[in-house]
């Protein structure tokens, strides 16, 4: 059965809005604003699988502030994939009021928007963690190879 929180997809849904009529004034938000955005839920389910998938980054060999950039990247990573299933889902919808369909397709968009620039933001979080001296070569390979798991 497919839960669906209401209240949480109207929030998104007005503050996609919101956005969306804050860039055609032409206001930028600030990267501190987009990273406050942000927000990554998990059900019970849902951490259970993520605890699970992510032992090979508990694992490793890794210094405790790049294993959370690598959780984060997958984490990140996630949401872009459910988000992209929601818009794609959304998109070939039939009997849906083309107007509202219209504005959370752009609220998704935004959404999605979002979470590639955190996505980018960690990305390169990752790079300055990597250049760290005390890191060995395996250490670097280890992340890098984690990174794209």
């Amino acid at each position: 059965m497919l839960r669906l929180d209401v209240n949480a997809v109207s929030e998104r849904l007005a503050l996609g809005v919101q956005r969306q009529a804050s860039r055609a004034e032409g206001e930028v938000p600030s990267e501190q604003e987009v990273r406050d955005g942000l927000r990554v839920t998990l059900s019970e389910l849902g951490r259970v699988r993520a605890t699970a998938k992510n032992d090979d980054i508990d694992e490793a060999d890794l210094p405790d502030n790049i294993k959370e950039i690598l959780k984060l990247i997958r984490a990140l990573r996630q949401q872009i994939a459910e988000k992209q299933a929601e818009l794609q889902a959304l998109m070939t919808a039939s009997g849906v009021d083309p107007q509202l369909q219209q504005m959370r397709v752009e609220a998704l968009r935004s959404e999605l928007s979002s979470l590639q620039g955190a996505l980018s933001t960690a990305q390169a979080s990752l790079v300055d963690a990597l250049k760290d001296k005390r890191l060995s070569d395996d250490q670097r390979m280890q992340a890098a190879s984690l990174a794209m798991a």
